[in-house]
């Protein structure tokens, strides 16, 4: 960086100085890599390069970023702390855990992630890389469970929400052991133990139940060795035509478990502003596991403060339209986001882009 764009940062680059504690030409990639990823909304390092601002050549600026993803090593747990320094609210949080993959030519990139929910949006918190495609085994589950358990503490959970994939009777066994209060849909064939009866497929409790009536089970049962509550909610297949359950396993009894789980959706709202209608995490030619997890880590950040940046604007600046289907024309990630760029790219006002800044200062 030149004087003159230094400056331009530097609020920025003092920031993030004193939260990571870096080498300060360390601090300046990463201000200027997060802040060109905002601006053009894309992970192509090419690309990027060319948003860098400074007397450097885009083939520098390239260089540098290549340097850093080949050659630097991140503290994943520190990333993690920054993160969860910025959430809008204090804990206890609803946590979700999902994973996202998709293809770059013969390599598949599949990500496990657990992620706060908070109005309409998963935060992105910890993730770990899976070396395979498909889903998750328990193994890897406990691991990352555990990794936020050792950096925030189970108090800071208020509820666990997971689709299908993430059941088992060793996993339930450790939310469970873990005294963590969770919600997940398990599979409406799945066995289970109902007290007084023959062992019986989960769908059993719910399959005189009118469509769409929601019912919780009052007495506890059992998967495998574990014991949970259910509750269900009976729909009908129109394309399959067939009747559909989803039925969800919890912890304790809790009067709205079905809001508990919708709010799981968050993480998929979330995952899609990352790649599709974000940064386009998919436009990533990477095929080193730890560098994808380095370029997860800078995204996490910038959707993080585009996140703050948007609920800021909308709740005391201007308020988001509403659309006439009741929608919000934008979501707060987005409304930020383009709210960050405009900031950057406009020369002639940088009190904007001053105001985006400190919203990453509150800690």
């Amino acid at each position: 960086m030149n004087s003159k764009v230094e400056h331009k940062y530097s609020e920025l680059i003092e920031i993030f100085d004193q939260k990571t504690g870096w080498h300060k030409a360390r601090v300046k990639f990463f201000v200027s890599f997060i802040c060109a990823m905002c601006k053009l909304q894309t992970v192509s390092f090419v690309k990027l390069s060319q948003g860098f601002e400074g007397a450097a050549s885009y083939e520098s600026n390239l260089r540098r970023i290549q340097r850093f993803f080949a050659g630097y090593s991140v503290d994943f747990d520190l990333i993690a702390k920054i993160i969860f320094g910025l959430l809008p609210v204090e804990p206890p949080y609803g946590l979700s855990m999902d994973r996202t993959n998709w293809k770059f030519g013969q390599l598949d990139i599949n990500i496990l992630m657990i992620s706060v929910n908070y109005k309409g949006v998963g935060i992105p918190l910890i993730w770990t890389l899976l070396p395979k495609r498909g889903n998750s085994n328990c193994s890897e589950r406990k691991e990352l469970m555990r990794r936020y358990i050792k950096l925030f503490g189970t108090s800071s959970i208020d509820s666990f929400m997971a689709d299908r994939e993430f059941i088992g009777q060793t996993w339930f066994k450790e939310l469970i052991d873990q005294n963590i209060d969770f919600h997940i849909r398990i599979k409406e064939n799945m066995w289970i133990n109902v007290p007084g009866k023959p062992k019986k497929k989960a769908f059993w409790i719910f399959n005189d139940l009118k469509y769409n009536q929601v019912y919780q089970y009052p007495k506890i049962v059992r998967i495998g060795t574990e014991l949970v509550y259910l509750t269900g909610l009976k729909t009908f297949n129109r394309k399959a035509w067939k009747n559909e359950f989803l039925i969800i396993a919890s912890y304790r009894q809790d009067p709205d478990v079905l809001g508990h789980y919708r709010d799981r959706w968050q993480i998929e709202t979330m995952f899609k502003a990352m790649k599709s209608s974000g940064f386009n995490l998919e436009d990533t030619h990477l095929t080193n596991l730890d560098r994808i997890s380095k370029l997860v880590a800078l995204t996490a950040i910038a959707f993080v403060w585009a996140y703050r940046v948007g609920i800021n604007k909308h709740e005391n600046i201007k308020p988001i339209k509403i659309k006439k289907h009741g929608r919000r024309a934008y979501s707060f990630f987005k409304y930020g986001l383009i709210q960050i760029a405009h900031s950057i790219l406009n020369t002639t006002d940088n009190l904007k882009f001053t105001e985006c800044v400190k919203l990453l200062s509150c800690t």
